[in-house]
């Protein structure tokens, strides 16, 4: 391939990356400090671009040189943004996952693949007690604030109100996402063993805490199952009227995954790996996406569909999982 046909094919490139609202044109003549018309003869190809001006778009939109002049290495360059905002509160944290939701819901054609190991963070919020409590467990014992050092969690104390809101906008826009999510039997493990770690180490500060942390748990799975059950993800308490978009749900009770997120936003596949708890990295390479993507795929055509359809195994799902939680009384 000629030089000036891989820097069209770069700027092709850049197009598809961007969101559908940002104008390339605009982001690239204050990156470049050039003119809008330097700038088009340059996606044009008629004006090469210069190794520092390359360096400077390989930086600003985190592009990896090897992907740009197709080189067949077996490099893959992954975002890591919270290396640069290390011992955020979590408050901050869940800030930023409610800034990445609603950059997915800005593109038109959208969706998201969910491998759930665990539970989606934002599903704690669907009910009060419940996310109190995960919050109050991530805030101490992960992030190990010092707010909460000596504290025991209760309820009362620690209602979490600006948390709570933020979590209930995360699901707000996740909600208007199609998505298919896998879930398995595992899912729900790490809750249950936080709440039981917390039981008996004697860090809930009443007994009454314990109860409505329990029965706040048993009616977000209840809620998830009525989700599965139409098919459509909602708020409790949504008109009929609201837009809800829609849920596959699959059991998959072979492989116990690794909460790894996919997203197809128009033309760009996104994949985010979880590392640290709340961290991720993230890539946009496609030959790496086109490997998880079928790997998403593999494990699906394994799994069983329990939204809409699947009434017998949805069912016995769900009274498991409610079970387990049950038995932490």
């Amino acid at each position: 391939m000629e030089a000036n046909q891989l820097q069209q094919e770069l700027f092709r490139y850049l197009k598809t990356s961007l969101p559908p609202h940002l104008s390339m044109v605009d982001d690239l003549s204050d990156l470049l400090d050039v003119g809008a018309d330097s700038v088009y003869r340059r996606i044009r190809g008629e004006k090469p671009i210069s190794l520092l001006e390359l360096k400077k778009i390989c930086e600003h939109y985190h592009l990896s040189l090897d992907q740009l002049l197709q080189l067949q290495t077996d490099t893959v360059v992954f975002r890591a943004p919270d290396l640069k905002t290390k011992n955020l509160p979590f408050t901050e944290q869940l800030r930023s996952i409610l800034m990445q939701v609603k950059f997915f819901n800005s593109f038109r054609k959208k969706q998201i693949l969910y491998i759930c190991k665990d539970m989606p963070i934002w599903q704690f919020y669907l009910s009060r007690e419940l996310a109190a409590f995960k919050t109050f467990f991530w805030a101490k014992t992960i992030n190990k604030e010092s707010a909460y050092a000596d504290k025991n969690f209760s309820i009362a104390e620690f209602d979490f109100d600006e948390t709570f809101e933020i979590g209930r906008q995360i699901i707000a826009n996740y909600n208007q996402i199609p998505c298919v999510e896998l879930w398995n039997m595992e899912s729900i493990n790490s809750t249950l063993s936080q709440i039981n770690f917390y039981k008996e180490s004697g860090q809930f500060k009443n007994e009454s805490d314990i109860e409505a942390v329990i029965a706040s748990f048993e009616s977000t799975l209840d809620h998830l199952k009525l989700q599965a059950e139409r098919g459509i993800k909602f708020m409790p308490g949504d008109s009929e009227v609201l837009y809800k978009s829609p849920v596959q749900l699959y059991i998959n009770e072979v492989v116990i995954g690794s909460n790894t997120i996919l997203t197809e936003l128009d033309d760009i596949k996104l994949a985010f790996i979880p590392y640290n708890v709340f961290s991720f990295i993230m890539t946009k390479d496609p030959r790496f996406n086109e490997s998880v993507f079928e790997g998403f795929e593999t494990l699906k055509s394994k799994s069983t569909l329990i939204s809409g359809t699947g009434e017998k195994e949805r069912n016995r799902f769900f009274k498991i999982l409610k079970d387990r939680v049950n038995n932490l009384r």
